[in-house]
């Protein structure tokens, strides 16, 4: 079995716990909740799937490592061979044909950020990198004003120009393309895409706290998760939440970030001002068909912030569920399309 070594950026630590009490069957004739994890993408993935062939154990989990391993060769930024890496190191006016899994990506990638007039934007590796949240490693003191208006220059996903017909991406400018804000997701989708393929259709799977859940577990009830509460230190549950056919994730600033002189500098960045975000959301859960779409969508809405946030995931009919600071503490915030899924 394939170990995984590659490294990705910590994403922020998108905070969903597995609440459920897993029935575990004595024989093969009845259906058993199966199980295999590992590390990925600077992380760890779990795999839980229902079955009466204990034997599928065998045969499926070496699928999904290959299923990680083909993502990570093609979109980590931490792999210097890896196709994304290669392209990143060309020059502008470069374009080349990517590989389906890419292209859809950062076809994805390219529909959030029009959609949201660049808050979302997979160009802004250099400023992630800038404020030591990439592979380039950790800072201490926040960079000059200089040095990030110089940086925003190779930044914009309008200079990433992708052509659907030939499956060609090409970069107006010196773009650094980075894309841990949705990568984690897609690796979600593609291990459900492994199940599905193996006659699974009643699973729960979870990259770095990204999921995607379909069916039921063995007893015929829900798969349930907990949101976890944006606190950090420890790990308290702040909602349950019942999922079917659906993916899940979260955004926040709580754990991945710097301090300088009583300043807490978020890993998020806010392409239009090319600094971390600064406002009181402190985490927002999506549901959306694909984990891909909710992982990418979590961190549009994080840069949006509570109020534009809000805003536009009713506007777009986004099942979101908000947690905001104030001085009393966390106040939640959820969409209409989000009630549903409550279990209180």
């Amino acid at each position: 079995m394939p170990k995984l070594t590659s490294k990705w950026p910590a994403a922020s630590l998108l905070a969903i716990l597995f609440v459920a009490l897993w029935m575990l069957g004595g024989c093969d004739s009845k259906p058993q909740v199966l199980s295999h994890s590992g590390p990925t993408m600077g992380t760890s993935f779990t795999v839980k799937w229902v079955s009466a062939d204990a034997g599928s154990l065998e045969r499926i989990a070496p699928l999904l490592e290959q299923s990680l391993a083909a993502v990570n060769q093609s979109m980590s930024t931490y792999i210097e061979d890896s196709e994304l890496s290669r392209f990143n190191r060309q020059p502008a006016g470069y374009s080349t044909e990517v590989s389906d899994g890419l292209f859809e990506v950062l076809s994805l990638s390219q529909q959030l950020s029009k959609s949201s007039d660049g808050a979302f934007d997979v160009t802004v590796g250099p400023l992630v990198n800038l404020w030591g949240f990439g592979p380039d490693g950790r800072v201490t003191h926040a960079p000059s004003d200089e040095k990030i208006e110089q940086i925003r220059e190779r930044v914009g996903f309008r200079k990433l120009h992708l052509d659907a017909d030939r499956h060609r991406v090409g970069k107006a400018a010196a773009l650094y393309v980075d894309l841990s804000a949705i990568a984690k997701g897609y690796g979600v989708d593609e291990l459900a895409r492994v199940l599905e393929g193996e006659g699974i259709d009643s699973y729960l799977v979870e990259v770095g706290g990204e999921l995607r859940a379909r069916g039921q577990k063995p007893d015929g009830s829900p798969w349930r998760i907990a949101i976890e509460s944006p606190v950090s230190s420890g790990r308290d549950v702040q909602r349950i939440i019942e999922v079917h056919e659906i993916g899940v994730a979260t955004s926040g600033d709580y754990r991945n970030y710097f301090e300088e002189n009583g300043v807490r500098f978020s890993h998020t960045i806010d392409p239009a001002t090319g600094r971390p975000i600064r406002h009181k959301l402190a985490s927002v859960t999506v549901l959306s068909p694909t984990c891909a779409e909710a992982d990418g969508m979590a961190t549009l809405l994080t840069v949006l912030g509570d109020e534009r946030g809000y805003q536009y995931a009713v506007d777009n009919g986004v099942a979101a569920f908000f947690i905001v600071k104030s001085e009393q503490g966390f106040v939640e915030r959820m969409t209409p399309a989000f009630e549903p899924y409550l279990t209180e």
